[in-house]
């Protein structure tokens, strides 16, 4: 035996191969290494499961993934010290045989532990891959949480806020000034009274500048926001587990497909859906998980295999191998890669320049330069997702147009939006008549039009609601604009026509629509009810009888003059320029 291992070229790989088949003590570290790996990945997959199904997994995310990612690498780095330990320990490798050595090459006991090192080496940097991108998502997830507690107080308060929570941790401080769109007497009197306190706190003025300001009660309201929402989670999990939901059945967590969100996602699905509560259940199994399909990796996903290639190129440089030569080798490769990521990096580094800059944001507006508009529903490095606002398309767009190309964003400091109805008259109707009538028009849409939860979308100085404290409009918080009527223009007189104009302002982008829809119901009621005719778009030689028809409409005239002296021609005569 001693003969043939003389003749092996020591330090070389098979050496260490024929070195633990020639003795038994070798062999069973061997094995127990082995056998202990597969121990350790039985009793990991237990562990991950069992952390799944658990509670902290969904409100407490990155515990939970540190927690899974760390117990792994911690049992094997612990099973090859100690393979490493007792092989150094009890002497495994004989004096005589440790003592071979050709040309300064290593001894076999040195090889094989430089082995179980690199082992090591491997696992803590498999770890290390993976512990960066959870404290990059945790940073990322405490961005997002600081951005939703901005909206939160920029809203003064989320739907589902208990106790008024924004005025317990924040209070309204009057201004000094009266504003400019109200008189020395109206704000005098206003700040004379509760009512009227909370009239100004809610007043915007005709540019949808609030007056006043607000100054916190508290010395951090930012952790008592965090508090709340994270109470509001915990009485949804705890809905969802004990089948107090939508669905009457019990939720487990850890299921596949999910069906409880996780904090994270549960934040990030009421940020989509304008902070309204979520109601359990209320999604189908495995709802969020078909959302993300497609959507591209982001750079934190791909960072654990960058920092794994580092860590072997690392491994690679200590057993000897020259970096040069394999540089060399792989440099076409990756000069030929980074051709072919061109316009993937450019997509990168502007949603990089995006996020910094806040140039958009999720939830925001736009209109491409294409004319697509829509609302922004996940900006990723390499592509944008804009969904359409009736949800009939998505626009998939590289992320870099955002910053090459021309973007109009509706969302950007816009407070006020006009919804405009444009509508032609026969010549035989008066125009102050018609402009009265199209005043009562937009003061009925003030009044009649409202989202499915009963608020205003017409922005209004005073809501209609408030003297009469109906709960369900919710204008006695933020509808409060210098706005008192509809703006009507007669706009020119036409082929077959004369035409007017009747701007109202909306809330928001997106309110536009619903509203001007309403608008044209109730003017096809008005129209009909005081006969204001339509033309016909169409040129012909008129034959008919004007006086009959000058009568006709004449019938009428007594109600249409008591439609003008009850609201006026509105805007019809104004138009001097800013005042």
């Amino acid at each position: 035996m001693e003969g043939e291992l003389t003749e092996i070229s020591v330090g070389q790989f098979d050496t260490v191969s024929q070195l633990i088949a020639s003795s038994l003590s070798l062999q069973l570290a061997v094995a127990g290494l082995i056998i202990g790996i597969i121990i350790i990945g039985i009793v990991y997959t237990k562990f991950s499961k069992w952390v799944k199904s658990q509670k902290m997994n969904h409100a407490k995310p990155h515990v939970s993934r540190f927690a899974r990612k760390i117990i792994l690498p911690f049992l094997a780095i612990a099973l090859i010290t100690s393979v490493n330990t007792y092989i150094q320990v009890f002497e495994l490798f004989d004096e005589e045989i440790n003592q071979i050595s050709i040309d300064g090459e290593m001894a076999p006991s040195e090889v094989f532990a430089k082995m179980l090192n690199t082992m090591n080496i491997l696992v803590i940097g498999y770890t290390i891959s993976q512990l960066v991108p959870i404290a990059l998502t945790k940073r990322e997830s405490s961005n997002s949480e600081r951005a939703d507690f901005e909206a939160w107080r920029e809203m003064r308060g989320f739907v589902d806020d208990k106790d008024d929570l924004f005025h317990k941790l924040y209070k309204w401080v009057p201004p000094k000034q009266k504003p400019d769109d109200l008189t020395e007497e109206e704000f005098q009197n206003y700040i004379q009274t509760d009512e009227g306190m909370r009239f100004l706190e809610g007043f915007r003025t005709s540019k949808g500048i609030p007056v006043g300001s607000f100054e916190k009660r508290i010395s951090n309201p930012f952790e008592e926001w965090k508090k709340s929402e994270r109470k509001k989670y915990e009485n949804y999990y705890n809905e969802c587990v004990s089948g107090n939901n939508t669905s009457g059945r019990k939720l487990f967590p850890g299921s596949v497909p999910e069906e409880i969100f996780p904090i994270d996602i549960w934040r990030e699905q009421k940020r989509v859906t304008g902070f309204d509560p979520i109601v359990p259940a209320s999604k189908p199994p495995g709802f969020y998980r078909k959302q993300k399909e497609g959507v591209p990796k982001s750079a934190k996903q791909v960072l654990p295999v960058l920092i794994f290639v580092g860590v072997i190129i690392g491994i690679v440089s200590w057993w000897g191998v020259d970096l040069i030569v394999l540089a060399t080798a792989t440099g076409g490769i990756a000069f030929g890669v980074g051709l072919a990521l061109k316009e993937t990096l450019e997509n990168y580094f502007s949603y990089i320049l995006i996020r910094k800059d806040k140039i958009v944001k999720e939830g925001d507006r736009i209109q491409l330069e294409s004319g697509y508009n829509g609302v922004v529903h996940k900006i990723a490095p390499r592509v944008t997702y804009i969904r359409d606002a009736l949800n009939e398309s998505v626009a998939i767009i590289p992320t870099r147009q955002l910053v090459t190309a021309q973007i109009v964003n509706y969302t950007k400091e816009i407070k006020l939006v006009p919804a405009i109805v444009n509508v032609g008259v026969s010549y035989l109707n008066n125009p102050r008549q018609v402009a009265s009538i199209l005043v009562k028009v937009g003061k009925r849409a003030m009044t009649e039009t409202v989202d499915a939860k009963g608020r205003h979308l017409v922005r209004q100085n005073r809501c209609p609601y408030l003297d009469t404290n109906q709960p369900s409009c919710g204008c006695d918080k933020d509808i409060h604009v210098d706005v008192t009527q509809p703006v009507v223009r007669f706009d020119k007189f036409n082929d077959s026509s004369l035409d007017f104009s009747m701007w109202v302002y909306v809330r928001d982008y997106g309110a536009q629509f619903k509203t001007k829809s309403d608008m044209r119901v109730i003017m096809y009621e008005e129209f009909q009810k005081y006969d204001i005719r339509i033309p016909w778009p169409i040129r012909t030689v008129y034959q008919g009888d004007e006086k009959r028809e000058a009568q006709e409409i004449g019938t009428l005239d007594t109600e249409r003059n008591g439609v003008v002296e009850e609201y006026g021609v509105g805007d019809l005569g104004r138009g001097e320029g800013d005042e």
